[in-house]
């Protein structure tokens, strides 16, 4: 299967033919464009080395190259760090305080910060630590990095950045623009891989070294992507990118979208959609315990017609989901209710890590007394796992140190977590247990935040 694009690559029209579908925008750059500013790093989105910028009519983001298909950017503008810098050559300001600033030492990591300021620049963004979590650097450090990216944030976007419009362009072959028409593929091809974001599936060409002879795009389906809120419920289409869902969250659980800021790097969560998290039923994914415990239910969808289900159901064992041949993960609605949800994300890395232990913390008290309850776990299970034991423990019990101890043996009835390399079984048992003691205190008002309490 071999497929026709077109795209804006630094502001010129670019048409290709017989690109093979996951055929990744770094190693064309650098193959057949010359273009060697985009760096191979890590090549599996950590790093930040391959960062190119990616402009549609959602507007303007941080991507990684290693992991973006070529078919990924049809009818879009791709930006390099070669097309960071006006055409006569005079520096972009985020340019000039990187040289000003000292903030480059071998270079290697540059282009991609370079990529990140610009868009961060463009857009108005000045949360800089965040929008620069996703590029790592070992030789210079971040404070001049940081300083050159403060410096040139009041400076005005160079006219050379702007988009010209694209051209219209058609359809492109197996990517449907419709979830009918997906529905429609699917069933006919069930063994297509169906490719959202590429951050997982990315991983499968660029280190397993996979063939993936059939593919399905979803970027092109809109209706995917769609966030609908009512007074009872949010529902969120199943191509809502992870940066969208950020900004959702911040309005409707603070807690929830503290965790998603740590949830990969900018350039992750822009490709990332909330639906591949879910679809790929990792144990660790951070998105199914949150969306457990808030009693989210899951819409699935076929050509013959469609199915509900609490999200729980969804995760049958490591490895296996409640998902047939040609079905797939449309959306998943959230419950609108006061804001009980408490996440808390363990890991090596503060940013940019992925969990050892996630767990998500819904407890209702009434009269200082636990009158429901629902927890959920990542990283201590097979699947992604609700707590079922701890929260009937928790039932009925004065919402004191009294609730912690009754639940204290639950835990080992609800979860026999495995020993890996980040971190063991026993680790993990204790962890959670303290995340129920920090869900409490944090409830009574103590300040619990391990980047504000001091010793």
């Amino acid at each position: 299967m071999h497929m026709n694009i077109s795209f804006l690559l630094n502001g010129e029209k670019v048409d290709l033919h017989g690109v093979s579908p996951t055929r990744t925008a770094l190693d064309w750059l650098r193959e057949r464009r010359g273009l060697t500013g985009t760096k191979e790093g890590c090549n599996e989105g950590d790093c930040g080395a391959c960062t190119v910028m990616v402009t549609d009519d959602s507007g303007t983001r941080a991507v990684n190259a290693c992991i973006l298909f070529l078919p990924q950017l049809h009818g879009k503008a791709l930006r390099t760090v070669e097309g960071i810098a006006a055409p006569d050559g005079a520096l972009h300001p985020v340019q000039a305080a990187m040289v000003d600033q000292h903030g480059s030492q071998c270079g290697f990591c540059t282009p991609g910060f370079i990529v990140s300021m610009a868009r961060a620049h463009k857009v108005g963004d000045t949360d800089h630590d965040d929008a620069l979590a996703g590029n790592l650097c070992r030789c210079t450090g971040y404070a001049p990095i940081v300083r050159a990216a403060r410096a040139a944030a009041t400076v005005p976007v160079p006219d050379w950045m702007a988009e010209p419009a694209m051209p219209p362009v058609t359809g492109l072959a197996r990517a449907p623009e419709t979830t009918e028409a997906l529905a429609a593929l699917y069933a006919e091809r069930p063994e297509a891989v169906l490719v959202a974001g590429a951050t997982d599936v990315g991983l499968w060409v660029t280190k397993q070294l996979r063939d993936l002879p059939e593919v399905i795009f979803l970027n092109r389906c809109a209706d995917l992507q769609q966030i609908e809120i009512s007074d009872d419920a949010i529902r969120i289409g199943a191509g809502v990118t992870m940066d969208r869902v950020l900004d959702l969250m911040r309005g409707h659980s603070p807690s929830y979208a503290e965790m998603l800021r740590r949830y990969g790097s900018a350039q992750v969560r822009a490709a990332a959609t909330i639906g591949g998290n879910i679809a790929n039923g990792s144990p660790i994914g951070d998105n199914p315990p949150v969306l457990i415990a808030l009693g989210a239910t899951l819409h699935l969808r076929h050509r013959d017609g469609t199915r509900d289900m609490p999200i729980e159901d969804f995760f049958i064992a490591y490895g296996k989901q409640d998902r047939r041949p040609g079905e797939f993960v449309a959306a998943v609605t959230i419950p609108r209710r006061r804001d009980r949800l408490r996440v808390y994300k363990l890991s090596k890395r503060f940013d940019q890590d992925i969990s050892a232990v996630c767990g998500a913390f819904c407890v209702e008290v009434d009269g200082g007394v636990v009158t429901t309850a629902r927890i959920a776990f990542g990283g201590m299970a097979g699947i992604p796992k609700r707590a079922a034991q701890v929260e009937a423990a928790l039932l009925g019990k004065p919402w004191t140190d009294e609730a912690v101890i009754a639940a204290w043996d639950a835990w080992e009835r609800d979860f026999v977590p495995l020993s890996d390399m980040r971190a063991s079984a026993s680790y993990r048992l204790v962890s959670a247990r303290n995340m129920l003691t920090r869900y409490l205190l944090e409830d009574l008002g103590a300040d619990t935040d391990v980047r504000k309490v001091r010793a």
